[in-house]
């Protein structure tokens, strides 16, 4: 129930919010994952199991804050709490797993609404300004220099969109047409579950190997995809 800070080096700079101790949301881990983000009554503090993490241009520091909770936390660079919002459910600002976040250049904070199948788009107070729909589980966001989105679904595809919601490519599954005639689906990924992009623009999804679809692929693995120039 912490973030930590570190320089490249390692050495541990700041920690957010208490080990071991996790905030009264109501949460009641349930044998099915999705039955227990469905036992949370309310919005908490800081935290209980936080889902991602992202800084603002001006240096602030964002959480989603998501399998036990239903918030997304704003802190200034000393780890000051300036502002929590959200609360279960499924209307704008509402969530059901904030599983990612990320901080565009006009600091907008973009939340991966995971079992609301959307991405939710606030200002830095907090305030709801749109909404993306049509996702399956989106997991991870990620926006380069050029101002490019990349979204991770665990419905086990990888979308790439402009800043206004246009679709510039998707891919993770197929369909393949069986010798007796019958249609099935193939995937390339088994759950992605987190995206980025490094300086080269080269891709890196990560996934994790056990997902309600009852497939086991072993070890976790993380996927690298090159920038075609």
């Amino acid at each position: 129930h912490t973030v930590s800070k570190f320089t490249p080096e390692g050495k541990l700079l700041l920690v957010l919010g208490n080990k071991d101790q996790s905030s009264e949301t109501g949460y009641m881990e349930q044998p099915d994952p999705y039955e227990s983000v469905a036992t949370i009554r309310r919005g908490g503090p800081p935290f209980n199991s936080p889902t991602g993490v992202a800084l603002s241009p001006s240096g602030e520091i964002y959480v989603s804050d998501g399998y036990g909770n239903a918030r997304v936390h704003k802190f200034s660079p000393d780890g000051t709490l300036l502002l929590s919002w959200g609360e279960p459910g499924d209307a704008p600002g509402h969530f059901r797993c904030p599983h990612a976040v990320w901080v565009d250049k006009q600091e907008r904070v973009w939340v991966a609404d995971r079992l609301n199948d959307r991405i939710q788009i606030f200002n830095a107070k907090g305030e709801f300004l749109s909404q993306w729909t049509g996702l399956r589980y989106p997991t991870g966001i990620f926006i380069d220099g050029e101002e490019t989105v990349y979204v991770s679904e665990i419905g086990r595809e990888v979308n790439i969109f402009t800043t206004d919601g246009k679709l510039l490519a998707r891919w993770g599954m197929s369909r393949l047409v069986t010798s007796e005639g019958q249609d099935k689906k193939t995937a390339l990924f088994l759950a992605p579950h987190t995206i980025a992009v490094d300086s080269r623009g080269d891709l890196y999804v990560g996934e994790v190997s056990m997902t309600e679809f009852g497939v086991d692929r072993g070890p976790r693995t993380v996927q690298k995809f090159a920038r075609r120039i």
